[in-house]
């Protein structure tokens, strides 16, 4: 990995974990597959910490052209998704 997660100054230390891991899920959703009710459950603690829209789209961009990786697309495809798949980008 040789790119940086967007992060905000003003989150906490608990909230730049928990944005990290719904990044590095969507990483393995790419990379391996990720379980769609893991995948979810990370995402809405993500909305919990960046509930505007226009936030999200931000950072989402920022961590798509870094990583080449588009969350959300990742997390369309798990909203499609029925509880216990896999979803693998």
């Amino acid at each position: 990995m040789e790119y940086q997660y967007p992060i905000s100054l003003d989150w906490s230390t608990e909230e730049i974990i928990d944005v990290v891991k719904f990044f590095e899920s969507i990483e393995r959703a790419y990379e391996k597959g990720i379980e769609r009710d893991h995948l979810m459950a990370v995402y809405r603690r993500f909305k919990e910490i960046v509930p505007s829209k226009a936030e999200e789209k931000t950072i989402c961009n920022d961590f798509e052209d870094q990583s080449k990786y588009s969350s959300y697309r990742t997390i369309q495809k798990a909203k499609a998704a029925s509880s216990g798949d896999i979803i693998k980008m």
